[in-house]
């Protein structure tokens, strides 16, 4: 499949940078790349990405789109976003198609995880 026109990459932001690096190396064994002191970008998380430093939060309740992970093992992975620090903020439901849950990284970023 082509790289033309399909996303590529996707930009959030956090409040503090080295808090969030923290979380999601923790909790999800992502890689992390420094550009300065106001940018980080991540890889080995399905996209690449980064974030860059704001007072800013990307939550679905103010219109962000919401990033979803995929897990095999969705009790598990919320386990580790708890150990890592994340909250929780809808447990796991079930959806048609699976179940998933909703957290907030620790700059208050909104995600989900999924599985089958």
């Amino acid at each position: 499949m082509s790289a033309h026109e399909k996303i590529n990459y996707v930009e959030l932001p956090a409040h503090d940078l080295e808090k969030v690096k923290t979380f999601f190396i923790q909790a999800f064994s992502w890689k992390f790349t420094d550009y300065g002191s106001d940018y980080t970008a991540f890889t080995y998380s399905g996209i690449d990405g980064g974030f860059f430093k704001a007072p800013l939060s990307s939550q679905t309740q103010h219109g962000a789109a919401l990033i979803v992970l995929f897990s095999e093992n969705i009790q598990h992975s919320l386990d580790k976003v708890e150990q890592a620090g994340g909250k929780i903020v809808k447990p796991i439901f079930e959806f048609p198609g699976g179940r998933r849950f909703h957290f907030q990284d620790p700059c208050g970023n909104e995600w989900a995880v999924w599985s089958l």
